[in-house]
């Protein structure tokens, strides 16, 4: 694939509206540094990577999965957040992704 250079694409991924400091985020159940792996801007997170989901199948992917003949091999990311509403712990998966460009 050719990439022109100094291309990047970014990912953001907005916040519940309850989710308030602090918070973990994970991508895939590993755990994500802020700084390192993204940055808060406001209310949405921004990722200096390209997050995708593989979206929905069409019936003849299901039914090739289903059967063996294929397998699911795009890329399926998933972040998901952990925080406090009320003193107890709460988890907010499969957060929408956004690209940035």
């Amino acid at each position: 694939m050719n990439v022109p250079a100094g291309s990047s694409s970014r990912t953001r991924v907005r916040l519940p509206a309850d989710v308030v400091r602090p918070f973990e985020v994970y991508v895939n159940g590993i755990a994500q540094e802020e700084g390192a792996d993204f940055r808060v801007d406001g209310r949405t997170l921004v990722f200096d990577r390209e997050l995708r989901t593989e979206g929905s199948l069409g019936f003849w992917r299901w039914l090739s999965l289903w059967i063996g003949i294929a397998g699911t091999y795009r890329q399926n990311d998933s972040v998901d957040v952990t925080y406090q509403r009320g003193g107890k712990p709460v988890v907010a998966t499969k957060l929408p992704l956004e690209p940035l460009g």
